[in-house]
Formats: C-alpha cells, structure tokens, sequence
C-alpha cells in the first residue's frame, strides 16, 4: 500500500471513531457502524490502532461482537432500518427525481443488508 493511501486510511478511521464516540454518547447517531469501519480500516493501514479499538474496554466490544457473529440486535436493526426510510421520506420531499432514486436505490440495499443480518 502506498504512504498517502495509508496516512488517508488512518485518518479516515480516527475520524470514524470521533464520530463512533458521538454515536455511543448522543442517542439516536449510530456510533457502532463507524467504530466498525475504523477497525476496517485501521486493519488495513495500523495493526497498532486497530488493537487499540478492538483491545478498548467501552468501544471495542461491539467491533468485536461484530466480528464474530456478523449479527445485529432487533431493535437496533429496527432503528437503523426506521432511520433510512425517514431519511429517504427527507429526500422525497426535498430532493430532484435523480437524487430520490439515487439515494432510495443505495438506502433499500443498506436495508436490506441490515434486515437480512442474523440476530444477536
């Protein structure tokens, strides 16, 4: 991996994780999915900080969980899936035909993701 692809890795990852801390603190924000992805990339650019997430007593838990069952609760699955239909709802009313459709067609497959994840 190039130097610039590593360091743009690494930042995109402690900026995930700032906005995973937001998440597990203000309800509502879904922290987990970004600390998710900054172990992603923290494991493809520094071993180091990806041991720091995972090994953390308060973040690293659910990267873990993750991990190893790929499952996702009812309610949060219930929460997330309720969220993007609200956010597409936001787009529907506010948004030109080409952006309703581009961003229905991306939020159906992330929910359709989410609903057909096992449950924990």
């Amino acid at each position: 991996m190039s130097r610039p692809l590593k360091y743009l890795m690494i930042a995109a990852g402690w900026v995930c994780v700032a906005i995973g801390i937001v998440g597990v603190i203000l309800p509502g924000i879904p922290g987990t999915v970004f600390l998710i992805i900054a172990a992603w990339l923290f494991a493809r650019s520094s071993p180091r900080f990806e041991h720091w997430l995972v090994t953390h007593p308060k973040l690293g838990p659910q990267v873990v969980k993750w991990r190893a069952t790929g499952a996702i609760a009812p309610r949060i699955k219930a929460v997330a899936i309720g969220s993007m239909a609200l956010s597409w709802a936001i787009v529907w009313l506010t948004a030109p035909p080409i952006a309703i459709a581009a961003s229905g067609l991306c939020l159906a497959g992330s929910a359709l993701y989410v609903g057909t994840r096992p449950n924990s």
